[in-house]
């Protein structure tokens, strides 16, 4: 089935110039034009029913910087991917935030075919719409409050640091996810993929980064109940030891230092999918905490019975929304079940599932049966099992 996809841009030389780039495309998109933003909304408005919209930042200015609030309120499954130039970028973010995804002008044909193939691809690791709503509508992640304020204390430093505020962030893995999404996005036009925090900040600048955080305010607040104050814990101090096994393993492995950074950031973010269900559905976390603990199965069996999906799964829609490497979404998806992954060779995802195995089995006794014992037998770690 075609992909249904509407390009807004209320500068008509810009707007000819997207008609004429994608007009290959017409054999795999069902395409639509609006010269301005009430033309697109009104487009949306008969059909809600469009895979992805394609925004001109001016289009998007124009209509009260509320334009992808509108479109993420009425259709928060459609893709927002806003278009953009490097002036004016405090205005130009605040716009972005609602954003999934920001592309730098002149449009590449065949980063834009990338970006709309890979976030629609994300649609088939979920089933239920409502969740899919759910996390789609997502512009932040929850963060630890200590760090939150830490890290706003530091950018309002006269003497700020960006080593000492790339070390915050570090500790995140709600500000880590954020600040990957909008290092790799094309907007800031970096020609490699950006796979450490400490790289993302030096390239971002530290009055992006002020901006970022004091302007736009792209970091968000944990406001937690009781119930799950001890789980944020322990999956926050999980998260910083699975992603530093995980560089150990790579290092040893002797991988390149862009992949050592990788395997460091997807086995921090590997559990990112339990950030987005405690915020998004936290009543249902009882109901999963006691099917665990009665039934004896691992979490993520018990959020599959209950949800028909689990934390893997909606962690890497919404990274893949955001536009991470697939090698990084692939590993959330997977950590559990890599035997599942498209991707059978060794690479993240292979690291990322022994890390979190060995991290799990400092405290628990049943660790090994969390191995994917065949999985890693093809790939000749049976020494790992032993």
């Amino acid at each position: 089935m075609k992909k249904k996809i509407i390009f807004v841009d209320d500068d008509p030389k810009e707007l000819k110039n997207l008609q004429k780039m994608v007009s290959c495309m017409s054999g795999e998109w069902e395409i639509h034009f609006a010269a301005e933003a009430g033309e697109a909304l009104e487009f949306l408005r008969k059909d809600s029913s469009f895979d992805v919209l394609v925004a001109g930042i001016g289009a998007v200015k124009a209509f009260n910087g509320e334009f992808m609030n509108c479109i993420r309120d009425r259709c928060p499954l459609t893709i927002r991917i806003l278009i953009s130039n490097r002036s004016d970028q405090t205005t130009t973010l605040k716009s972005a935030i609602p954003a999934h995804q920001y592309l730098l002008k002149p449009v590449n044909l065949e980063l834009l075919k990338s970006s709309i193939a890979r976030a629609c691809a994300m649609r088939g690791l979920l089933e239920d719409k409502l969740l899919m709503d759910a996390i789609s509508r997502m512009e932040s992640l929850p963060s630890l409050p200590s760090l939150y304020a830490e890290v706003v204390s530091e950018v309002n430093s006269p003497n700020c640091s960006l080593k000492k505020v790339g070390e915050i962030i570090s500790k995140d893995l709600a500000m880590s996810a954020k600040i990957l999404q909008l290092a790799n996005s094309a907007f800031f036009g970096h020609p490699q993929a950006v796979t450490s925090i400490s790289g993302a900040i030096l390239f971002l600048g530290l009055e992006t980064i002020k901006a970022l955080i004091l302007s736009v305010k792209i970091f968000s607040l944990f406001n937690c109940s009781k119930a799950l104050e001890s789980s944020i814990g322990k999956l926050w101090n999980h998260s910083i030891a699975t992603g530093m096994m995980a560089r150990t393993i790579a290092t040893q492995n002797d991988m390149d230092q862009g992949k050592i950074d990788e395997a460091f950031m997807a086995g921090l973010l590997h559990d990112v999918g339990k950030l987005v269900l405690w915020d998004r559905i936290p009543h249902k976390y009882q109901e999963i905490d006691a099917m665990e603990k009665s039934s004896g199965c691992p979490l993520w069996e018990a959020e599959q019975r209950i949800l028909g999906t689990s934390h893997a799964q909606v962690g890497a829609y919404l990274m893949g929304l955001w536009g991470l490497s697939e090698s990084m979404v692939d590993a959330i998806a997977f950590h559990h079940i890599p035997s599942k992954s498209p991707n059978q060779g060794f690479g993240t995802l292979t690291i990322v599932h022994l890390a979190n195995s060995l991290e799990h089995g400092k405290n628990d006794a049943d660790s090994d049966k969390r191995l994917d014992r065949e999985y890693l037998e093809k790939l000749g770690f049976k020494p790992w099992m032993d």
